[in-house]
């Protein structure tokens, strides 16, 4: 059975503003060091999936110059253009008409964009154990990543431990984001996974999923599915996008699906989600600072400072991040980066998008 492999690509990672942008999101950013982040996926599971069979979903606003950085070993007319954004469900259905449409029954791999991994061999066994129970079995697959702290950035995956089935669990259940009491808790018990947001179905499986779960997207996105793969696709897909639904495929068939099993990965993951996330990219400095810029500080301690051409200088700073971009300027503590967000939107409503 052919494997595919869909890319979510179509945020903003709004939470890495100002670097973050949603005309150039994190997704086409360098941030490792390497290549793009989208470009670092796709080389990630060479070997499992050909790179030829990746399928981008983007949104229309990126897809210019995603085709001009893109590997040039990914077709062009492999980027799906969404007109707006509808979340993961909509995003996945696309991809998966798409695929059913032009190659029948097929091996699906959803993969976010934006992540980083440290053991890519590692990363490549578990990918390619849980494309041999997607192909043999009629599960909804995904990969759960054995949590390392406490996170209450993360959704969690409740699991089966004592039932073991050919490598996999069963999921009880999916939560989301805990406190920090109820984080430790998780951890301590050794019944909870990290949600990557890395799922594998065929595609025959998930559709079927969508007419029975989702049904009001399902008949929505049926009504183009004649026009994919011909000249009007854009346009219908413009049509009737509009309409869909705004949920996730967490809310919309995992969490109401029997057939979820969970394969546990530990292969240094990290979503980088946001800017305190750079400490599981890059190792601080004896101060615990970690800096990508022209620094000069003076009792400077446990930082991540960010900047392009400008000098950035410190004095008696503990624990913050300092992001310059040359046309903006973010300053915050570092327990509060999950709510860089909130400034995002907050540009928008006072009619500042081109910050943001």
């Amino acid at each position: 059975m052919n494997r595919f492999a869909v890319i979510m690509a179509g945020g903003g990672g709004t939470r890495f503003w100002p670097l973050s942008r949603q005309n150039k999101p994190k997704q086409l950013l360098n941030i490792s060091g390497n290549d793009i982040m989208i470009n670092d996926t796709i080389l990630r599971y060479e070997n499992v999936i050909s790179m030829e069979n990746s399928i981008i979903v983007t949104n229309k606003s990126q897809a210019t110059l995603l085709e001009e950085i893109l590997l040039e070993q990914v077709p062009k007319n492999n980027i799906l253009q969404e007109p707006v954004a509808k979340n993961t469900a909509a995003c996945i259905l696309y991809a998966a008409l798409y695929l059913q449409k032009k190659h029948d029954d097929c091996v699906m791999v959803v993969l976010p964009s934006d992540h980083y991994i440290t053991n890519v061999e590692s990363y490549r066994t578990v990918l390619e154990k849980a494309c041999k129970v997607a192909e043999q079995s009629d599960n909804l697959v995904t990969i759960g990543i054995k949590p390392t702290f406490p996170s209450t950035g993360y959704g969690y995956i409740n699991f089966n431990k004592s039932i073991l089935q050919n490598g996999f669990y069963e999921v009880n259940e999916f939560v989301e984001k805990p406190n920090f009491e109820k984080a430790k808790q998780y951890i301590a018990s050794e019944d909870y996974l990290w949600n990557s947001g890395m799922f594998l179905w065929k595609t025959s499986k998930i559709i079927n999923c969508f007419q029975r779960y989702l049904p009001r997207l399902y008949k929505n996105m049926m009504q183009v599915y004649g026009e994919i793969g011909t000249e009007r696709e854009k346009e219908a897909i413009a049509e009737i996008y509009p309409t869909l639904q705004n949920i996730s495929i967490d809310y919309g068939i995992l969490e109401r699906s029997d057939d979820v099993v969970v394969i546990p990965g530990d292969f240094g993951w990290n979503d980088v989600g946001s800017w305190d996330a750079l400490g599981g990219i890059f190792s601080p400095d004896n101060d615990g600072n970690i800096v990508k810029a022209k620094h000069i500080g003076v009792e400077t301690k446990n930082s991540i400072i960010f900047g392009n051409d400008r000098l950035i200088a410190t004095i008696g700073i503990d624990n913050l991040i300092i992001a310059e971009t040359g046309d903006a300027l973010l300053v915050c503590p570092k327990d509060k980066a999950q709510e860089v967000k909130t400034i995002v939107d907050m540009l928008k409503e006072k009619g500042m998008s081109e910050y943001a």
